[in-house]
């Protein structure tokens, strides 16, 4: 006989366990309550008489309680039940101890690179990842079915953030309504923040309110410069009647004025720039922040948002210094410049900041773009309008605005009645499909392809209605920096967050995985072939898309399809598969699988080409997604970097230019540190390998990475082909 174990793990039976196990449970109870040695071998003769082939390890300790009870040795049963249970907790609990001493004596790889932004090392992100490896052990032991947890472990499915789901009160991304909290005023840990009168003070409460709210959630957040344009002005204003109140002229009154408010101006964004930078979280980073610059946003307040716009732009091209005194690319915050008519075009009146975004481009590899003109053909909200909205952190999109019939059900203070609302809207966690795992199971059989991913699908849609359920139990109260004081709601204390799940409100995403590599396997194609692969992969999308729709006129959920950054999670899948399928050549034979849609970083592609072909499966991926083109040192040629952002505002919603900007503290080499046969970082100037030492800054999954990457994402970085000629440099 067979026994199948909890992990899916077939070993032969064994007689000798049964009997330790009734002997240890028996060892525990008073000597009438025992049972003999006779009793326990007929235990073991009845199982081994009912002539199974297989039998699930939980039968056999069912049928032992049930024997034993029938013996009326009920002390006894109950003794080996909490037996059975206690081993089971120390089973599952083996795994958490082991991570906890890898993580505090730095001996993980997994941890020292599970975020690229995170440095383990340091006590801050320690205590965040102890409470992450608590929470995640109490998820998989308490809070998820075996199968999902199953599926997890087996790379079928990648259940995201569980180091974060035990505490049921965190939801994933949003964006932060700070007009809201800034104009009608807010609450931080009970203390209240009134609505500031000038922009110095305007931008330091801003830094308070993401770092507040930031830690209130784990995933990312974005807000937008418009929100602090009036702040701009009431400076002026202020300056403005200082000089008239001394007696000056109106045209010195007007000159010193403004000289003062550029002056404040510079030093506000700097006081932003540096606070982001240096506040620490509670998820043990600095704010993982996102900053709107979209001058469509405001006909009142244009002008202070273009002066607002040029000065982060200016501040964020010359960096940020380093211990040594160095200027440095910073993570964050990203930047989301959003290209429009009044400045995409050279006669255009703002071009001069499309310009000056090029050149933070071609130093900083920020901002990235996102094209008013695709993106309000591509989001047309319930009153059949075209929308144009920032992202929610890296790539995380809302759906166009469903609610508006409802009314103001986040009772914001700044809601405008028959308007779409984006701020104060929020995800509420992902779940993500490994579809080259879907591929390589149904050994290219079409239809059990489709069969299984049916399978898979409906996995997922538990796993996502398990986190929606969770959420949908907690109040304003655990939170309120979120859902009392206006940064998503203006909730009564002890009121439900219910309403705010659903109706389109806010989204809960299907992530997805590997369209390429799963593509490539049933095809023989890639999807970008323009035949068949690239046929067969809008089928496949358009099959994800079709299981959200019926998901969410089901339930009321907004399901929304996501393009998933899989940061470590590359690796992990990478590693799965070829344990389970083996090495197949150009399927498992790397330690990553591809992001998303995208075209396989590997694959010769033109920039143009690239966008082109991939803004058409873009357009199919509405709760997340972003195209790169991977490109040289392009300072010196800002005219290419002019045209992609010209192509990009006319062919695709969102994109970003992926530069290079290092720097060797060793030597003082600026340009690319590189990357050897051995997956190993290097300096090409002087050979320095000390990660220490090295300064490297490369966009892996939409945002930023500044503390190096585990192995698989470090394969993919190296073989990242460059999409454009920079003829300027040849």
């Amino acid at each position: 006989m067979k026994v199948i174990k909890r992990d899916g793990h077939i070993v032969d039976y064994s007689p000798d366990k049964i009997e330790n196990a009734i002997k240890k449970a028996n060892s525990e109870v008073e000597e009438e309550d025992k049972v003999t040695e006779t009793q326990i071998k007929n235990i073991i003769k009845f199982i081994e008489n009912l002539k199974k082939k297989r039998m699930l390890v939980e039968d056999i300790q069912d049928i032992i309680e049930v024997r034993l009870m029938a013996l009326g040795k009920y002390k006894l049963a109950k003794q080996y039940i909490t037996y059975r249970y206690t081993r089971e907790l120390v089973r599952r609990s083996n795994t958490t101890d082991l991570s906890i001493k890898e993580l505090i004596n730095g001996e993980s790889e997994y941890w020292n690179t599970e975020n690229s932004n995170k440095n383990a090392t340091v006590v801050t992100t320690q205590r965040d990842y102890l409470a992450g490896i608590t929470s995640t052990d109490i998820t998989r032991r308490f809070l998820l079915p075996e199968d999902i947890v199953r599926a997890h472990d087996d790379g079928i499915i990648h259940f995201h953030d569980a180091d974060y789901f035990a505490q049921n009160a965190l939801h994933n991304c949003d964006l932060i309504n700070l007009e809201d909290m800034l104009q009608n005023g807010t609450n931080i840990n009970d203390v209240m923040i009134e609505k500031p009168h000038r922009f110095l003070t305007a931008m330091t409460i801003a830094t308070q309110l993401i770092t507040s709210v930031n830690s209130s959630q784990y995933g990312g957040c974005t807000i937008t410069l418009t929100h602090l344009a009036p702040f701009v002005r009431s400076s002026y204003e202020s300056y403005v009647r200082k000089y008239e109140k001394r007696g000056f002229s109106k045209a010195d009154t007007e000159k010193y004025a403004k000289e003062d408010l550029a002056k404040e101006v510079t030093d506000g964004v700097q006081t932003f720039q540096y606070q982001i930078n240096s506040m620490t979280t509670t998820n043990g980073q600095a704010p993982f922040l996102s900053v709107c610059l979209y001058l469509g946003e405001t006909d009142e307040y244009k002008e202070e948002l273009a002066m607002l716009i040029e000065e982060v732009l200016k501040q964020r091209t010359e960096g940020m210094k380093n211990e040594k005194g160095v200027y440095i690319t910073p993570a964050f915050p990203k930047l989301l410049y959003v290209l429009e008519e009044d400045n995409i075009h050279k006669d255009s009146k703002y071009y001069y900041l499309t310009e000056l975004a090029a050149k933070c481009t071609a130093k900083r590899m920020v901002p990235d773009y996102i094209s008013e003109k695709i993106m309000k053909e591509l989001k047309i909200n319930e009153n059949g309008e075209g929308d144009c909205y920032p992202c929610m952190g890296c790539r995380s999109f809302l759906t166009p605005d469903r609610s508006i019939s409802l009314g103001n059900i986040a009772k914001a203070k700044n809601y405008k009645e028959g308007k779409a609302k984006y701020y104060g809207r929020f995800n509420q966690g992902v779940v993500t499909i490994n579809l080259p795992d879907i591929a390589l199971t149904s050994g290219k059989d079409m239809d059990l392809f489709w069969k299984i991913f049916d399978e898979r699908l409906e996995l997922c849609h538990r796993a996502l209605q398990i986190r929606h359920k969770r959420l949908s139990k907690i109040t304003s109260d655990v939170a309120p920096i979120l859902w009392q004081h206006g940064a998503l709601a203006r909730l009564e204390k002890g009121e439900s967050i219910h309403e705010l799940l659903h109706h389109g409100y806010s989204t809960i995403s299907l992530g997805y995985a590997g369209l390429y590599e799963c593509v490539k396997y049933m095809t023989g194609h890639s999807h970008t072939d323009g035949g068949k692969g690239h046929d067969f992969g809008i089928k496949v999308m358009e099959y994800l898309n079709d299981a959200c729709k019926k998901w969410k006129e089901q339930e009321d959920i907004d399901y929304s399809i996501y393009g998933t950054p899989i940061e470590s999670t590359t690796y992990k899948f990478a590693k799965a598969l070829r344990e389970r399928f083996g090495k197949i050549k150009g399927i498992t034979d790397r330690d990553y699988i591809t992001n998303s849609y995208h075209v396989p970083v590997f694959e010769e592609i033109d920039a143009f080409t690239k966008l082109s072909l991939e803004s058409e499966f873009q357009k199919l991926s509405p709760g997340g997604a972003i195209s790169y083109i991977e490109t040289p040192n392009l300072e010196n040629n800002l005219d290419a970097v002019l045209e992609v952002i010209d192509f990009i505002y006319n062919n695709i919603m969102y994109a970003e230019l992926n530069t290079k900007s290092d720097y060797c503290q060793q030597c003082g080499y600026t340009g690319e540190i590189l990357i050897d046969d051995n997956l190993e970082w290097y300096c090409p100037e002087c050979g320095n390998r000390d990660h220490d030492k090295l300064n490297v800054a490369r966009r892996t999954c939409g945002y930023i990475g500044t503390n190096f990457w585990n192995r698989g994402r470090t394969q993919e970085i190296k073989e990242r082909v460059i999409h454009i000629d920079n003829k300027d440099d040849e």
